[in-house]
């Protein structure tokens, strides 16, 4: 066959995330024929950073591919897979020399992490030049490039699909946690949503318990976060893509509760 299904899930929030996917995403697979499977999992460990444990059981699950964020560095015992693993990104455009790799290119499939530099985010490399210099480098070994831009800003995200349409098979969002429903394929042919929504809980608030978060909104202190136990949404999108010319044919948003 010459076309490839990839799904791309959004962020994985805490243990209503984790036992989301464990439930559901093998049936997923199989119902989807789903042939790559990339999961932003920065949020994996209780909300805030992925653990060791996280990591291997993700792995179990058939994920191929862990996009982050700036969460990522939230768990010092991660840092020794960001060192040698192909399978856990961190955001590309961190400065030369930071742990961890910002690309990699698994089963003739390129996955690229980078992390936007509105609204609060960390002041950090220009991500549209970083990516276009990795995008660059890809394509001599695949055109089947999907990029996991955690960004805050819409206009940030939709400003980067249309840098890289035609270059790449998908422009993603992922950080929100609240799933868009504008899906759809560029004209050069490059899948694009603005966030992919969240593998966790659609009832709290961004995955979260809502009475910290009204506490938080209502005093604003410093509140801390908790995930939202219960049951868990395992949401993405599902992209179909022409293998000899890495161009987007279809798109598929999937909400699954």
């Amino acid at each position: 066959m010459s076309d490839v299904n990839v799904l791309m899930l959004g962020d994985i929030s805490g243990t209503t995330g984790m036992g989301a996917l464990f439930l559901g995403l093998s049936q997923i697979r199989k119902n989807e024929n789903i042939d790559f499977v990339i999961a932003n999992g920065e949020n994996a460990a209780g909300g805030f950073g992925i653990s060791l444990q996280d990591y291997d059981n993700l792995m179990k699950m058939g994920v191929d591919v862990i996009t982050s964020g700036n969460h990522i560095w939230q768990k010092e015992e991660i840092f020794q897979i960001l060192e040698k693993s192909d399978s856990l990104l961190r955001p590309a455009n961190y400065p030369d020399g930071v742990v961890g790799k910002g690309f990699t290119i698994k089963k003739g499939i390129a996955v690229i992490n980078a992390e936007g530099r509105q609204g609060g985010l960390p002041v950090i490399d220009d991500p549209f030049t970083k990516i276009k210099e990795i995008v660059q480098k890809v394509r001599k070994e695949t055109k089947l490039i999907f990029v996991d831009f955690h960004a805050e800003r819409t206009e940030e995200k939709e400003a980067l699909s249309f840098y890289l349409d035609g270059l790449v098979t998908a422009v993603v969002g992922t950080h929100t946690h609240v799933q868009t429903a504008d899906e759809k394929i560029l004209p050069g042919g490059t899948a694009y949503i603005t966030d992919l929504g969240i593998t966790g809980s659609l009832d709290g608030v961004i995955g979260s318990r809502e009475d910290k978060a009204l506490e938080r909104a209502v005093t604003q202190l410093p509140i801390k976060s908790e995930v939202k136990e219960g049951k868990g949404a395992i949401q993405g999108l599902i992209i179909k893509a022409d293998k000899n010319t890495g161009k987007a044919v279809s798109v598929k948003r999937i909400s699954i509760c």
